[in-house]
């Protein structure tokens, strides 16, 4: 083989390669942002934020903020039910997240919990009753913390709110931690999604749309520089406890994400006077695995003076 023709080889190979790569091959650009039929977009400090909103009630706002990694549509059975009930309801993607951008910065508590604040003064909303699923939870003790007036009830759903985190002194998140991440974890990361579930064969599609998220830039640092970022939120938590908000607890009773056993002592600490319940025959997502039970928890306990 030639020089020519093995250049003009490598070439090619190289070209085939990167048009064949499933991860992080699309940028959140304007371009993007037209081929997004569904919900809204606005620009904030950090970046454009997507979100939904049924603003034809004039009844009590409910904001629902999602977990660790899957963006806003795991809200989705919870959010239409409420805006059937007649509630004004919001649902977001937190920077890093779905549709919405992933700026190059830390990802912080603070950080999301100001995109919401941001979101919601720009709507014109001033106070709200916040849901928190998995790692939203933090996010509404921040946003409790922040913005203590804007709060009206805080609502934790299988909430990370209340472990215990080793502060890191380097939080920076480098090209060979995204690369790892990304060969070593992309491959399984949808599957893994399964074990959210108790009867994980009930969601065989689940894993596909999280397949998606995949595909985003900046999806995996987002990932590690939030880990990277957990801090403890036990002074913010204790700030809650002793406000006169309302605080609601739910959990799934066989959650393997958040094993309640291993942090109702500090929850008891924290919050003692919290109304809990315990959703059956559901892990980590009770809402979406026994929507039945939460919802009727939900609107009829948690929502029904609202």
């Amino acid at each position: 083989m030639t020089f020519k023709r093995f250049f003009l080889f490598t070439i090619i190979s190289v070209f085939l390669a990167c048009s064949n790569t499933k991860y992080e091959y699309i940028v959140k650009d304007d371009l993007f942002r037209t081929t997004v039929k569904t919900g809204n977009f606005i620009e904030l400090k950090k970046g454009f934020t997507y979100y939904d909103i049924d603003n034809r009630s004039s009844e009590k706002t409910l904001v629902f903020i999602h977990g660790f990694s899957v963006p806003s549509y795991i809200w989705n059975k919870t959010y239409n039910s409420a805006m059937e009930k007649g509630f004004k309801v919001i649902k977001l993607d937190l920077y890093g997240r779905g549709f919405s951008d992933n700026p190059n910065v830390d990802y912080t508590d603070e950080l999301f919990a100001k995109q919401v604040i941001e979101l919601l003064l720009e709507l014109e909303i001033s106070t709200a009753t916040f849901l928190g699923l998995s790692n939203g939870g933090r996010v509404i003790s921040k946003i409790a913390d922040l913005k203590p007036n804007m709060v009206e009830n805080l609502v934790y759903v299988s909430a990370s709110s209340f472990n215990n985190h080793e502060n890191l002194e380097n939080k920076d998140v480098s090209m060979d931690e995204i690369n790892n991440f990304i060969e070593n974890r992309y491959p399984t990361i949808s599957s893994g999604q399964l074990s959210d579930f108790k009867y994980p064969e009930n969601y065989p599609d689940w894993d596909d749309k999280y397949e998606e998220l995949l595909k985003f830039d900046g999806f995996a640092r987002a990932l590690i520089s939030t880990l990277k970022n957990h801090v403890n939120l036990d002074s913010e938590n204790k700030e809650i406890s002793d406000s006169n908000k309302t605080v609601y607890t739910i959990w799934g009773d066989s959650d393997s994400v958040v094993v309640y056993n291993q942090i109702k002592d500090k929850l008891n600490k924290l919050l003692p006077n919290r109304f809990e319940y315990i959703v059956p025959n559901s892990g980590h997502l009770p809402h979406i695995e026994n929507q039945v039970d939460f919802e009727k928890y939900l609107f009829e306990v948690v929502l029904k003076w609202l």
